[in-house]
């Protein structure tokens, strides 16, 4: 994600989330986001640069969680399949 310039006078960054808020159980990232669940927790008190740190990693963690996640694909299918038959 490109990070966004603060407007003139305002120190802001907004939250990126995307109404996607499911967190991924291996990492505890959140497959729409990408932010940690302790990154979620503290956005409102973090200030511009704090922001923008995280804002600047968020579309490499969720290329890696996407491609963690389809490699491990077959293995949660196996698992919800088990949780089904039970």
């Amino acid at each position: 994600m490109k990070k966004p310039n603060p407007p003139v006078g305002d120190q802001r960054v907004e939250s990126p989330c995307v109404q996607i808020c499911v967190l991924e159980r291996e990492s505890d990232m959140c497959i729409g986001c990408g932010r940690t669940l302790d990154e979620i927790a503290r956005w409102s008190r973090l200030d511009f640069d704090q922001r923008s740190l995280i804002v600047d990693v968020l579309d490499a963690r969720l290329t890696d969680l996407r491609r963690a996640r389809a490699k491990n694909r077959p293995a949660r299918a196996r698992r919800r399949q088990a949780a089904i038959s039970d």
